[in-house]
């Protein structure tokens, strides 16, 4: 977790550590704070705390809990409609009809210049709100 307080957050949820920590580390390169959670309803409990501005959330479809990345995506699109959404999976596409439609869906293995490109896109878009 590298969380400052005053800069807009990414929320990697991953349960899978080396893709978690990868997308940690390359995020922590940018203008965005990190906070990584390996269940979407750790994500849940950090997005309602309330003090912390989440300008993006990149969820894999596969998390173990009550809830998938799929389902984390949706609730995030309801709820929080001006987070951006990444949205991976090694699935084939046949998981894109789950999540919400502007999500952005990256097919594991991602690369690491697309991911920083949603950071930036979520970072510009953050700033002006």
């Amino acid at each position: 977790m590298a969380h400052t307080g005053d800069s807009p957050v990414a929320l990697v949820v991953e349960e899978d550590e080396a893709a978690r920590d990868l997308a940690t580390v390359l995020i922590e390169e940018t203008d965005l704070d990190v906070i990584a959670c390996s269940s979407a309803e750790d994500a849940l409990a950090v997005l309602e705390r309330g003090d912390v501005t989440v300008a993006m959330v990149i969820a894999d479809t596969h998390l173990s809990g009550k809830m998938d990345g799929a389902a984390l995506a949706r609730t995030v699109e309801d709820r929080w409609p001006e987070v951006r959404l990444v949205v991976t999976s090694e699935a084939r596409e046949e998981r894109r009809t789950e999540i919400p439609p502007h999500a952005v869906y990256m097919r594991k293995p991602w690369l690491p210049l697309e991911l920083l490109r949603q950071a930036e896109r979520a970072t510009l878009t953050a700033r002006a709100a």
